[in-house]
């Protein structure tokens, strides 16, 4: 440690409020530099002479002057002193409670509260400001459903955790270096790549012709299981196409009964779906959604052509 850094500490060291490792070296420093050790001294004096000094308690006609000075406070009122014909409901909260009001006198007993019998005068008794309070209760919870199951019917299923698993494995796969693991433009060479690692035979395809060059393949693991990548460039653009069998899940590892959406969006990526020739097909990469549609369109046409039947046939 050298001046530099001592200095700013020196203060906090003469007051003992250095952690044990800061003030051990601000000391070593202290014993080897006669600056800082005459600096040191010197506040260890003052704050000394400061504890030292007698302490003088400030005259009374300050304190008064002081509060005089202040703004006058306002007394509480206790709520039982205030008459109640001077206590004014909020507009809002009378038309509330009116409403209430009407609405209970229309089911309320003649006898008075819901079968409970009135007071003096005919006022409800402690009964009927049980049943309305009640009543009330029942109406906000059964808004509430009403509410939630509205919300329900309209929200489409949530496939956030598999998107999010998704995103991860791309964003993973790009910044990690091993994008891909068989680096091949040729689809004979990149699908017998995959015999032996997986339990299926991705369909692969070739679309450059179409703009989308295949760059290669490589194994990752989402929704619990192993699946195959194939790995397309589509202008400057990468685009991870996972396939593995297509299942009454759809991919997502739960049933969605077909409801799985086309496209969808994620953390500035956009994500597509789809099935063909057995399997379940989502693309994901920074393009926009129109690349992965005519990624989707490519590829089922390819496919329905016969090439890869034409070579399972050679």
């Amino acid at each position: 440690m050298d001046c530099n850094e001592a200095r700013p500490l020196l203060d906090a060291n003469a007051d003992h409020e250095l952690p044990a490792p800061d003030a051990r070296r601000v000391q070593q420093h202290i014993e080897s530099c006669a600056a800082c050790r005459r600096e040191s001294e010197n506040l260890r004096a003052l704050s000394g002479a400061v504890r030292a000094a007698p302490y003088h308690r400030a005259p009374q006609s300050l304190r008064e002057r002081i509060v005089a000075g202040l703004p006058p406070v306002e007394e509480p009122v206790a709520a039982a002193e205030v008459p109640v014909a001077n206590v004014k409901t909020p507009p809002r909260q009378r038309a509330r409670r009116s409403w209430l009001d009407r609405w209970l006198d229309g089911w309320r007993a003649p006898q008075g509260g819901f079968g409970w019998p009135t007071g003096a005068g005919g006022s409800v008794g402690s009964g009927g400001v049980f049943a309305r309070g009640w009543l009330t209760a029942l109406v906000v919870a059964l808004c509430a459903v009403a509410a939630g199951v509205a919300l329900n019917l309209r929200r489409p299923a949530d496939f956030g955790p598999f998107a999010d698993e998704l995103v991860e494995s791309h964003v993973r796969a790009q910044v990690s270096g091993r994008d891909i693991d068989v680096i091949s433009t040729d689809r004979h060479t990149v699908k017998p790549w995959f015999n032996g690692r997986l339990d299926y035979s991705p369909p692969v395809e070739d679309l450059a012709a179409n703009g989308f060059a295949l760059e290669g393949g490589r194994l990752d693991y989402l929704a619990h299981q192993r699946v195959a990548v194939l790995v397309y460039r589509y202008q400057k653009h990468v685009i991870d196409v996972y396939v593995f069998p297509q299942t009454g899940s759809g991919g997502t590892g739960r049933d969605t009964g077909g409801a799985v959406p086309a496209t969808l969006g994620r953390e500035g990526y956009s994500i597509a779906h789809w099935n063909a020739e057995g399997m379940t097909w989502w693309a994901i990469s920074d393009a926009a959604p129109d690349a992965l549609k005519g990624l989707e369109v490519a590829l089922k046409a390819r496919l329905q052509s016969g090439s890869e039947r034409t070579e399972a046939g050679s």
